[in-house]
């Protein structure tokens, strides 16, 4: 394990420090040797140590210590600067036979070489450049081989497969930490897939690697790899260390079962009918049921049965909808028909793959972004087609409900047009005939007076039959982002979790204020609450040091069935109006997240790694 570094005697003309034990991937007791000195002079150009086979004695003569001293060097296997590394500092070289080694003053003139040439090379420079180059981060103390390097830089990219990282962000994530790590790396991502490229000049043309994983949202990890990234880029941790931490939570358990996770989709369904489609607390109390078993038969069979996998959105959907339809049909309209199949599908609803879509093609990622949008499309036009199967299944096998049904919707129907011939019974006119369409309007429309968000509701029905009332907004929606929150993995006993339900609670309040002002344009109004979204989120992230990207996801989710109740597309199940609207949603979302972490990042400092956001 790697150690401090330790101050030396404070009689000492300069600060000095004990040289640092480093580990060796090969398991053998190299990395434990020290140098033969008991101080060695760590100099501000030394950036990265790597081990070389050299002589056992001495002096190292640099341009950039002769006013401070030498570097004291020790036997076979020392480190040494990076900038006097004759391989460029990619890492550990395997010690030689005493035979083979170099001889001393030859390998005096190859170190000689390289510090000649990093001399010219900051001569060239002007000073802007120069002092560009010298801020670059590297890493200076927690040193390893080029092979653990390699390692972590894969095991990140499968961690941030596989619990649900930012695709937009991944690349150039992986390609800022390999910069730091001094690895020569391309990397190239594609759905479920991370292609890893490895250039090493032992080796006659790139390492190629491939990291295949389907993976799932889990806020709780994520952040803990976006806290292990940033502490191996900012030379915390070695590599080594980080892969290991990495691995851990790889093969870590779920921290939620199966059941509890059903839970959180029954409160979910719960909060946020009468929230975003306008239930009543029966409404409300049977799309949780159905969200029950939704979540069931996605635990429990669908990811056991890769046949029933093929089909479980629109079963599900199917069911949701005849079951709402049936209810709905009860003489005495007690049910909400819209209310309850829209809110026991939310679970399902492809509103985070569609937002990721945006993202992907907003950063011109086209391939990804293309790909993840014409199968959102896709998906979408499933479900909104297992919904007017269910309704209109059940209608064919209930002739009375829809004779009922067709009956209301004429009473509603404010106006109506008819192909007719008017026939005057005056014979003296002179038009006694006239052919042609007829708008025919009801002089008072009362039933309109009783819809809420869709919903018919008689006014002396009891109260448990009513829309909830306004100030309830102020217990549902921090509940609902709470429960959110949960069931996408986040640990209850956590601080990021009151911050995601705050974020959460202000996007909520800044949809609803636009909704008021602008109407029947949910591109703008989703505009509006994630750019809140943004600002408080990537804030959180730069003052307070927290991770964006988890903070923000629940806000960002929670204007998704926000926006679509607002357009009204699910209530009429075509997939075509439902796909439209929930693009036109998501590109909102994409243009105010990304004008918020413009204004954000505007101001200050550059960030020293890659933006870990949305």
């Amino acid at each position: 394990m790697y150690q401090n570094f330790q101050r030396g005697p404070a009689t000492a003309p300069y600060p000095v420090f004990h040289t640092p034990v480093y580990d060796d991937p090969t398991g053998s007791d190299r990395g434990a040797r020290r140098a033969a000195s008991p101080h060695t002079l760590v100099t501000p150009r030394s950036a990265v140590y790597s081990r070389y086979p050299g002589p056992q004695q001495h002096t190292t003569r640099l341009n950039t210590i002769d006013s401070v001293g030498s570097l004291e060097t020790g036997p076979p296997g020392r480190y040494i600067p990076w900038n006097d590394d004759p391989r460029g500092g990619l890492g550990e070289v395997p010690e030689q036979d005493p035979l083979q080694q170099k001889d001393p003053v030859k390998a005096e003139k190859e170190r000689l070489t390289a510090a000649e040439i990093e001399y010219e090379r900051l001569q060239a420079m002007d000073t802007k450049e120069r002092e560009k180059y010298l801020k670059k981060k590297r890493i200076e103390f927690h040193v390893t081989s080029i092979y653990n390097r390699h390692n972590f830089l894969l095991r990140l990219a499968r961690a941030l497969l596989t619990f649900g990282a930012p695709s937009h962000r991944i690349e150039s994530q992986l390609q800022d930490c390999a910069q730091i790590l001094d690895v020569k790396a391309e990397f190239v991502h594609i759905p479920s897939l991370i292609i890893c490229s490895f250039y090493d000049p032992e080796f006659e043309g790139p390492n190629t690697q491939l990291v295949q994983v389907n993976g799932s949202l889990d806020l709780g990890i994520l952040h803990q790899i976006h806290l292990i990234y940033r502490d191996v880029v900012h030379d915390e941790i070695s590599a080594k260390v980080g892969t290991t931490l990495l691995n851990e939570l790889l093969v870590s358990k779920p921290i939620y079962g199966s059941w509890a996770l059903m839970s959180f989709s029954f409160l979910m369904s719960f909060m946020i009918c009468p929230l975003a489609f306008g239930g009543s607390l029966v409404d409300t109390s049977v799309a949780g049921l159905g969200a029950i078993i939704v979540s069931f038969m996605k635990f429990r069979v669908a990811t056991k049965s890769e046949v029933y996998g093929h089909v479980f959105e629109i079963s599900m959907a199917m069911l949701m909808s005849f079951l709402a339809r049936a209810l709905s049909s009860i003489p005495g309209d007690y049910f909400c028909y819209i209310a309850i199949s829209s809110a026991a599908i939310v679970g399902i609803l492809p509103g985070y793959l569609v937002l990721t879509s945006s993202l992907e093609l907003a950063s011109k990622n086209i391939v990804c972004g293309s790909i993840k949008m014409v199968y959102s499309l896709i998906y979408t036009t499933f479900l909104a087609f297992g919904l007017q199967i269910g309704s209109d299944l059940y209608l064919r096998i209930d002739k009375a409900a829809r004779n009922r049904l067709a009956e209301l919707a004429n009473r509603l129907t404010t106006s109506f047009f008819v192909e007719a011939t008017f026939n005057a019974t005056d014979t003296s006119s002179r038009n006694a005939f006239l052919n042609g369409t007829f708008t025919v309007t009801h002089q008072t429309p009362q039933e309109n007076l009783y819809i809420f968000d869709g919903c018919y509701r008689f006014p002396n029905r009891s109260w448990y039959f009513q829309p909830f009332p306004w100030w309830t907004q102020f217990i549902f929606v921090p509940l609902f982002s709470l429960f959110s929150s949960l069931s996408n993995k986040q640990p209850i006993l956590s601080g990021q979790l009151v911050v995601m339900v705050v974020i959460s609670c202000a996007a909520y309040a800044a949809n609803k204020a636009a909704n008021m002002y602008i109407f029947r344009r949910s591109d703008v109004v989703s505009m509006i609450g994630a750019f809140t979204v943004g600002i408080l989120g990537n804030a959180y992230s730069r003052k307070m040091g927290g991770t964006a990207f988890t903070s923000m996801v629940t806000g960002v989710l929670f204007l998704v069935p926000s926006g679509l109740s607002q357009t009204g597309a699910l209530s009429g199940g075509n997939g075509i109006a439902i796909g439209g609207a929930m693009i036109a949603v998501s590109i909102g979302i994409t243009v105010g997240l990304f004008i918020s972490q413009a204004f954000v990042y505007m101001f200050g400092s550059r960030k020293g790694a890659a933006m870990f956001s949305f």
